[in-house]
């Protein structure tokens, strides 16, 4: 009788190796629990930020500094970071440049709710980096998906956005929504939601295109928003000729696109919309725009700008329900100035993508001499493992291919062994100053993991 296995991985076997590094983390950090019982208390849960509970190891280490991509924890351990934040800080931690901006913007003042000449150059660096769209600021890519909702929905006069089924846009209500039995429909798991967000929103799988044309002939939909490629579920990609599909459908039924590049950024200089020659009526990037200051951006296109501003002139006054007295303060103009012109060049992505495709290599090689059923997937400086055979096409095969038990086990076998990823998925990013080393480090601790694993 063959023993029941999860991703190729006999039970019995997962569950014995998981306790054992748990046992093992927890015997190393004792600075950090003792820190945690003593002063955690205060905040709900143990934790100052509810998802901080979604790391897999028996507890938080706390972190006493960060260099580039390298972290040092309070009980002395240097850990190998290929989590960088979740993207925050996926040129490194405090790069130069940026820090230096921090230093010199603090003696001048953090907040005054008027521009600077820095806010000027910034202007002109993100049109040279991402193209000609009529900018904004933001504080986090949520604010900025859903301020350009709503200019999406005045200027078409429609009430809904079309989202792809597994998508994550932040904590954006009009996107917290999901595909099942064929109807859209809130995702289970909200707190406190009471309103029927399918009034607002419909649902497609990624890379349908028939799906998209239905959904869209409907007349209702004001604007896809979308990543180029799904990164918050199991990484998928889109088929050939989609993007293009997508925007010949969506100028066709006089919906916006919105592309969402947080992520996506890692594809290279401009994002996977630069890179890939796409041509979205909308654009957004957040998180490691300014080097790790919090800070998100929108544009739209000149065309949608004077659409809105036709419509902005006639609408009562009063509030917009856009924007936060603390966007656009001369901190984050200060950060994006030294990040777009000094931070994220070529040459910067060039050896990120050098050693993002070794990574991959390393960890595709070892999957292979294993024999696990799992395969790697990479976008530019983004790399993910996934636990399940691929290519994944959609939302759907991606929650499916999701293997939490087998991933919390491996992510704190990683971290025992000073290699830590993003708590979400497997994801990994690589660094301008991530070091040829320690992507080897890293490949060798996935290899010593799976050669117990699948032994």
């Amino acid at each position: 009788m063959s023993q029941p296995t999860i991703a190729g991985v006999p039970t019995d076997r997962l569950t014995a190796f998981a306790a054992r590094e748990a046992q093992r983390y927890t015997r190393s950090r004792p600075r950090s629990a003792k820190a945690l019982a003593d002063g955690a208390g205060a905040f709900l849960n143990g934790v100052p930020m509810h998802w901080m509970r979604d790391w897999p190891m028996p507890h938080l280490p706390l972190v006493a500094k960060a260099r580039g991509a390298r972290i040092t924890d309070i009980d002395s351990y240097g850990i190998d970071d290929f989590c960088l934040g979740d993207t925050g800080s996926m040129f490194g931690h405090s790069p130069k440049p940026v820090a230096d901006a921090i230093r010199k913007q603090a003696r001048h003042g953090l907040t005054y709710m008027l521009p600077t000449t820095a806010a000027m150059e910034a202007g002109r660096l993100l049109t040279k980096r991402f193209g000609d769209f009529r900018w904004q600021i933001a504080t986090t890519a949520t604010d900025a998906n859903r301020f350009a909702l709503r200019v999406a929905r005045a200027v078409t006069g429609r009430p809904k956005v079309l989202v792809f089924n597994g998508c994550y846009h932040g904590t954006l209500d009009d996107t917290m929504v999901e595909l099942a039995d064929g109807r859209t429909g809130n995702r289970p798991g909200l707190v406190g939601q009471v309103q029927d967000l399918s009034l607002g929103a419909v649902v497609c799988e990624f890379n349908d295109l028939a799906g998209v044309e239905a959904a869209l002939a409907k007349g209702d939909v004001a604007a896809v928003l979308t990543e180029p490629v799904m990164t918050n579920s199991c990484m998928v990609l889109p088929k050939g000729g989609f993007h293009e599909g997508l925007r010949a459908l969506t100028h066709r039924y006089g919906a916006l696109l919105i592309m969402d590049e947080t992520h996506t950024i890692s594809t290279g200089l401009g994002g996977y919309t630069g890179v890939h020659g796409l041509s979205p009526d909308m654009f957004v990037v957040g998180k490691c725009v300014a080097g790790g200051m919090p800070t998100a951006v929108w544009g739209m296109t000149e065309a949608v700008a004077a659409r809105f501003n036709e419509y902005d002139a006639t609408r009562p006054p009063g509030h917009s329900g856009m924007g936060t007295t603390l966007s656009a303060n001369p901190m984050q103009f200060a950060c994006l100035v030294a990040t777009l012109a000094d931070v994220m060049t070529k040459d910067a992505y060039a050896q990120m993508d050098k050693g993002a495709a070794k990574l991959a290599a390393a960890l595709q090689q070892s999957i292979d001499a294993h024999g696990a059923p799992w395969h790697v997937v990479r976008v530019g400086a983004r790399v993910e493992f996934i636990c399940a055979p691929g290519p994944l096409h959609n939302g759907t095969e991606a929650a499916n291919a999701h293997q939490p038990q087998v991933e919390a086990a491996l992510h704190t076998a990683l971290l025992n062994r000073g290699c830590l990823i993003a708590p979400f998925h497997n994801m990994m990013l690589v660094s301008p100053a991530t070091r040829p080393r320690q992507i080897d480090r890293l490949g060798l601790a996935f290899d010593e993991i799976l050669s117990e694993l699948f032994a």
